[in-house]
């Protein structure tokens, strides 16, 4: 089954490189309500969109966020943020006289509705011919990014999304292969693959990298990025966060 959406599903990868034309009035316009359609819990729609125009902001952003000099340079750049203050100050408005603090569950449903507005932004910059790329490092190094950002209690960075005009190098990169079906997908309920079945995952998903070994590279990914200081930070900081929530 193929259809102009699903192409550009299958087609759309991260960019990082950007060309120095500018993302138009219009087309920022069409990438905002694209992400207030977005599917949203209660239509609640519980996040707020922080569209950073100060090169300033945006440079202090890329260094927070891993030193990724890229992300400064983006032509467009919005931090989508879990808000979980915006409907508990409305109730109080409406006279509700003692709502109650936000908890963990309405975290997780804010992140999930931060996401998801983010993607229908980037589907829709995918669109209309403008790159983009998640930045996760936005969670990191909240003391600083709460400054940066002005963020009061109960709003966390959800994801960073960067977007510009792919350079033709970008163009032709080509997009890692992903995990096929029976890696990622269960009926009904959970189950551990075997290691013979991660093994084999693995392999095919990396059968467009040259000579790929499995303990190796599992070894030095793990190395580069699970076991890496940016990840352990993100977690010191998702904790930092957390603590309004508990």
């Amino acid at each position: 089954m193929d259809n102009e959406i699903l192409q550009a599903l299958r087609a759309r990868k991260s960019v990082r490189v950007f060309t120095d034309e500018p993302v138009t009035p219009d087309e920022r316009a069409a990438i905002l309500e694209a992400a207030f359609q977005a599917p949203t819990a209660g239509n609640q729609q519980l996040y707020t969109i922080l569209d950073i125009t100060d090169p300033a902001l945006k440079a202090t952003l890329a260094d927070l966020c891993d030193h990724q000099p890229f992300i400064a340079k983006a032509k467009l750049c919005l931090v989508f943020l879990a808000d979980c203050r915006r409907w508990p100050r409305a109730y109080r408005a409406a006279g509700v006289a003692a709502p109650r603090d936000p908890g963990p569950g309405d975290l997780l449903l804010a992140m999930a509705d931060a996401c998801i507005a983010a993607q229908n932004a980037v589907t829709a910059a995918e669109s209309l011919g403008i790159g983009s790329c998640y930045i996760g490092d936005v969670l990191e190094n909240a003391e600083a990014m709460r400054k940066a950002l002005a963020l009061p209690s109960h709003v966390v960075p959800a994801c960073m999304v960067v977007f510009g005009r792919p350079t033709d190098q970008q163009k032709a990169r080509k997009k890692p292969v992903r995990f096929r079906e029976e890696a990622v997908v269960c009926e009904n309920t959970y189950r551990d693959r075997t290691e013979a079945q991660l093994r084999e995952d693995f392999t095919l998903r990396g059968a467009d990298l040259p000579e790929f070994d499995f303990d190796r590279y599992l070894q030095a990914f793990c190395q580069r990025k699970y076991d890496s200081d940016f990840s352990r930070e993100m977690s010191r900081s998702a904790a930092v966060y957390l603590k309004d929530f508990m």
